[in-house]
């Protein structure tokens, strides 16, 4: 927990200070899982040569049975609308294997997930990554049908970065290279980045528990550690330039990030919890109510309440606790309560759909959030 805690610590004091009262009106919970989907388990080389990791046939077989298990786990299990879990696969742009997304493609046909975009890379440069990102968006929507796309007809997509790096944001420079990230991202079509927290690294974030946009400082690392909260506002302020994908800055979505003194260290600290599902940190009601807590919102609809928790699910033991029946009955706590409506409606979203919702929430609509999904980036159009 003490690690890096310089870097969140202020942030999450002032989350706790700013989070709005519980409204009096019906709440809505919005849940999304992201998971950093890496089958090869590659590394990259300082000069940026991929090397090592599984080969290609045991990745596929480990994606098939993924599938496979992940339809039987969420089986049965639906939201107050009768949506089931929608698992959204940041699948890695140097580990892209056509075989992989295919079998992620019927799952995600079937509406139980959506693929979306990671980058790991190392020294690179802005023109480098530009090329890679481009090319892999084009190769996942032009391929597979893979990635929505918005009022202009253009592929947009969601990021994660590899190793939580974003903007350059470690301590000596590895695992990104390029300072000026946030403003490549939003031109190649990437609507939100996803990667946060990462505390305790100290690549975490100062802003926590908010949904805000960050844009660029020319020749700095760290241009998302601030930005401006997302509010509602009139629909005229939010409009996307036509024959342009740049909405600067570029729109950040964090999940949950808190310290959880029901779970101590030692028998006094407490723990950190971030959002992360492995092993060692199994979903419990408890923690459920703890990523509620946070109330990460839309200034101005805190009935929406966005939650957005990670794991590293290709991982054995991530991928035993994904699969198995701690979270199948994590599922049924929230089913349960959003089917009382005793603390709230439950809505499963993709990563896509979380965004819409956030869009929606900014252009003043209200109601029933599920009705947004599709309210700015459509569904993609899966090829089996």
């Amino acid at each position: 927990m003490l690690r890096a805690i310089d870097k969140w610590l202020c942030g999450y004091m002032l989350s706790m200070m700013r989070r709005p009262k519980l409204p009096d009106s019906e709440r809505h919970v919005l849940f999304c899982v992201a998971d950093h989907f890496e089958p090869f388990r590659r590394d990259i080389a300082p000069d940026g040569t991929v090397t090592g990791g599984r080969p290609q046939a045991e990745a596929a077989g480990i994606v098939r049975r993924w599938c496979e298990d992940y339809r039987e786990s969420v089986s049965g299990i639906t939201d107050s609308d009768g949506v089931p879990p929608r698992h959204t696969f940041f699948f890695p742009e140097d580990e892209y294997d056509t075989e992989c997304v295919d079998i992620l493609g019927d799952l995600c046909a079937d509406g139980l997930g959506e693929v979306e975009i990671q980058v790991h890379h190392r020294n690179d440069t802005a023109e480098g990554l530009r090329q890679k990102l481009v090319r892999y968006r084009d190769t996942l929507h032009q391929r597979h049908g893979a990635l929505g796309r918005d009022r202009e007809g253009r592929p947009r997509y969601g990021f994660v970065h590899g190793n939580w790096c974003l903007c350059n944001s470690r301590p000596d420079g590895d695992w990104c290279g390029v300072n000026e990230e946030l403003g490549i991202l939003a031109e190649s079509g990437c609507y939100a980045d996803f990667t946060f927290p990462s505390a305790p690294s100290p690549t975490q974030p100062r802003t926590v528990n908010t949904i805000y946009r960050a844009r660029d400082i020319p020749g700095r690392p760290r241009s998302h550690d601030r930005g401006e909260a997302v509010t509602v506002r009139n629909k005229d302020h939010t409009h996307i330039p036509t024959g342009s994908y740049t909405r600067t800055p570029l729109l950040l979505i964090p999940g949950p990030l808190a310290l959880d003194w029901r779970r101590r260290k030692f028998g006094c600290l407490p723990r950190l919890e971030t959002g992360a599902i492995t092993g060692a940190n199994p979903p419990t009601s408890t923690r459920v109510d703890l990523w509620v807590r946070q109330h990460i919102h839309v200034d101005g609809r805190p009935e929406w309440i966005f939650v957005k928790i990670h794991s590293h699910g290709c991982v054995a033991d991530s991928r035993k606790m994904m699969l198995g029946p701690q979270m199948k009955q994590m599922h049924g706590y929230l089913a349960e309560a959003g089917r009382t409506g005793d603390k709230w409606r439950l809505h499963y979203v993709s990563a896509r759909e979380m965004y819409n919702v956030i869009r929606a929430a900014e252009d003043e609509e209200a109601g029933n959030p599920a009705d947004f999904r599709d309210y700015e980036v459509s569904r993609p159009d899966w090829r089996r």
